[in-house]
């Protein structure tokens, strides 16, 4: 096989733009790789931050799993504590969720909002108006502004006699 071969011949204000031009694409592949490892960085630490809130909030949950174990007849004072432990919990873990922009719907209509509810269920209520909210089931959440879980209720329908 023939070579074919070609001389390229760039003058020395060509070889010097080339050369800037190579100089300049290194520093921006150089700054890119940095601002990249600093944003791995970044989100590595966010991780470890939020599972070292979530192993708080597990601390909290095996204490009082212990504690119902290790005493399985509770005194009515031991049981009426129960919820203001449990509603602790459920304190810090929303507290864990606002940190990173998750919000709980703050809903308080009788009637469902229907881009923030879901009615999941309805029951037969002859002394409430139609669509009327009788229970939430689950709490909604935001994050940001937008509907990460609609709120869970359940709404009277009237009965037919």
């Amino acid at each position: 096989m023939a070579k074919n071969s070609k001389q390229l011949s760039v003058n020395s204000e060509q070889r010097d733009n080339l050369l800037d031009e190579l100089c300049s694409l290194l520093r921006e592949q150089f700054a890119v790789k940095q601002m990249l490892r600093e944003q791995q960085d970044k989100s590595l630490a966010e991780k470890e931050e939020l599972f070292l809130e979530l192993l708080e909030l597990f601390d909290s949950l095996e204490f009082l799993v212990n504690y119902v174990t290790e005493n399985p007849k509770l005194s009515p004072k031991q049981i009426k504590r129960l919820p203001k432990s449990l509603a602790s919990v459920q304190k810090k873990l929303l507290n864990i969720l606002e940190r990173r922009q998750v919000k709980l719907i703050n809903f308080q209509d009788s009637k469902p909002d229907f881009s923030v509810c879901q009615v999941v269920e309805r029951e037969i209520r002859n002394d409430l108006e139609e669509q009327t909210i009788t229970k939430i089931v689950r709490q909604g959440f935001l994050y940001d502004d937008k509907v990460l879980r609609a709120i869970e209720v359940i709404t009277a329908k009237t009965g037919i006699f």
